[in-house]
């Protein structure tokens, strides 16, 4: 900050003639100044910090994705918006089947690159603007924007055929990874309801998978 031109600016504020200043008088306001300065430059660096705190927050500790807190906010601000401007969205909740025999056969670090391939594989191959997120040990969920629960269904089973087609590499051995899901709309249900009618989807067809066998 300009010190004279601080003070020139603070007294005129004040209503003192900036001839009537003592050295003593002067050097106060530039001590004041300055203090102010350093303050304002600590509550930026206070907001930034926070900020960051938030984003991290709302981060997976493993996944590059949101975890469930973030993605749950994104859910809510996506249905807003879809019921304020009239767009189809939709939600996709996944579960990666066999998760625990992974962990118990491989070991957990085994289990925890399956869990980043599937995290990274579903960013991958949605549109930047739909929202990845981990909501669960082994569970994902996907918003897509503009897509009614037709077209949702569709990708879904899109995505769970691209991961079964690209194996996780570990310890010289290909392990398939395959995915239940379920789908729920986005745009004309309640954000919680979407998710639990979504994971309900997902179990249901979980069930008939293992009845098939």
């Amino acid at each position: 900050m300009d010190g004279g031109r601080g003070i020139a600016d603070s007294v005129s504020v004040l209503g003192i003639p900036e001839i009537e200043l003592t050295e003593r008088v002067r050097a106060a306001i530039q001590a004041l100044l300055a203090e102010l300065d350093a303050l304002r430059r600590e509550l930026a660096g206070t907001r930034g910090r926070m900020a960051e705190l938030e984003r991290l927050a709302d981060q997976d500790t493993l996944v590059p994705v949101p975890n469930r807190r973030g993605f749950v906010r994104e859910m809510h601000r996506v249905f807003s918006f879809a019921r304020r401007y009239g767009v189809s969205a939709s939600l996709l909740y996944f579960d990666l089947n066999g998760f625990k025999e992974i962990n118990d056969r491989l070991g957990h670090a085994a289990g925890d690159a399956a869990l980043l391939k599937v995290g990274r594989a579903l960013v991958d191959h949605v549109r930047e603007s739909d929202i990845v997120g981990r909501i669960g040990g082994d569970e994902f969920a996907v918003i897509l924007l503009q897509a009614d629960q037709a077209i949702a269904e569709v990708k879904a089973a899109a995505l769970a055929a691209a991961i079964e087609e690209e194996p996780l590499l570990w310890a010289g051995e290909a392990v398939t990874l395959s995915l239940a899901y379920g789908v729920s709309a986005l745009d004309t249900i309640d954000p919680t309801e979407a998710l639990a009618a979504a994971d309900r989807a997902m179990y249901s067809q979980k069930r008939r998978l293992k009845a098939g066998r």
